[in-house]
């Protein structure tokens, strides 16, 4: 399979509500989508990069230039055996992972259409309903958030788990568990916290959770490594995994008991496979993470989800939970806790071009 041409497109999508989280917020994204060409078939996949280097080093325009300079140039006319072999010629070009991932996932997309087959089967996963549930933003308010975790819980979310932040964190989740004392709860810190903050965090194993996500720096193993120790709570992995070199690391000094992974932080499917084996034979639970994603991510999630070490619920909420009108048909939706993946070939759902071109800030193209 030979990548005859590569379209680079940027759109704007406005999130129906400000989502905030411990670094920041956001209520419009810009959103980088890449269309990779092979003779008559093609595919679509999202490089899940943000605006702003809060989350990681990588930014929509980083992305950007990374791969108009430097990574889609080294693959115009690259014969591949199969997805996993699209970066093989970039190899040389360290870091950026999300952009990576963006042509990547793509050319995994690209691959399921030529075998005409669907991602799901691709990956070798097992085809069926998929546990999700829902991220919920910094509330300005307790009582915002309660109405919040209610509506999701009414919509049937399976697992909520709740932005955390110095200042809005015990007292708030206390609240929350006292008004919903069965649901799946879990906190995300978004590396808010330090060691010195050991006492304050070891409050939440009072409060049955499922997992306390990235409480400490982006990139630090050692000190969620003593933090674990001193917690009854799991710690739950998130920015600190890049790689299964830095999954086999965290494993080995007991830095988390879970994993959240996300592709597009990863690199691509092939590493985030590599990171799912890894803690299958290891006995380490892993669930996907979201990054405010498109139908187009979105539909890429939900097939990594479907592997058999996937035993928590995924950030991979509906459509409608981010945007007035997705740019995929049909829409994702969750029934009764969980989503299906799309049943067509390739990515499962059709990507509407007449959407995007609506949504377009700047395009390039790139033939062989």
């Amino acid at each position: 399979m030979k990548i005859d041409r590569v379209e680079l497109r940027e759109i704007h999508l406005k999130l129906r509500e400000r989502f905030e989280i411990s670094s920041g917020s956001r209520e419009d994204r810009r959103i980088l989508l890449v269309r990779l060409e092979s003779g008559d078939n093609h595919a679509w996949g999202e490089c899940v990069a943000a605006e702003d280097p809060g989350y990681s080093y990588e930014t929509t325009d980083t992305a950007w230039s990374v791969l108009t300079e430097f990574l889609v140039p080294g693959l115009l006319g690259h014969e591949m055996e199969d997805a996993r072999d699209l970066l093989t010629p970039v190899s040389w070009v360290r870091g950026h992972p999300m952009a990576k991932a963006g042509l990547e996932m793509a050319a995994w997309g690209l691959e399921a259409t030529r075998r005409g087959t669907g991602l799901v089967e691709l990956l070798g996963g097992e085809r069926g309903p998929v546990a999700v549930g829902v991220s919920v933003g910094i509330q300005p308010t307790d009582d915002a958030l309660l109405r919040k975790v209610e509506g999701y819980l009414e919509e049937g979310y399976a697992r909520i788990k709740i932005k955390i932040k110095p200042g809005r964190d015990v007292e708030m989740l206390r609240e929350v568990r006292r008004r919903f004392p069965d649901v799946r709860l879990m906190a995300d810190a978004n590396s808010a916290y330090t060691l010195a903050d050991q006492g304050r965090l070891a409050e939440l194993d009072d409060l049955d959770l499922m997992m306390i996500e990235q409480p400490l720096s982006y990139d630090d193993l050692l000190d969620h490594s003593r933090l674990q120790q001193s917690l009854e709570t799991p710690i739950c992995l998130d920015e600190s995994i890049h790689s299964v070199r830095d999954a086999e690391l965290a494993l080995e000094l007991d830095a988390g008991r879970i994993i959240n992974i996300k592709p597009g932080r990863v690199g691509g499917f092939a590493e985030a496979s590599r990171i799912h084996d890894l803690c299958m034979r290891n006995g380490v639970p892993v669930w996907c993470g979201g990054m405010l994603e498109s139908g187009v991510g979105r539909a890429y999630n939900i097939a990594l989800a479907t592997l058999p070490g996937f035993t928590l619920p995924g950030d991979i909420s509906a459509s409608s939970r981010y945007w007035e009108e997705d740019v995929v048909d049909p829409e994702f939706q969750v029934d009764g806790g969980f989503m299906t993946p799309g049943e067509g070939v390739g990515i499962g759902v059709r990507v509407r071009e007449d959407r995007l071109r609506e949504l377009t800030h700047r395009v390039e193209v790139f033939e062989a």
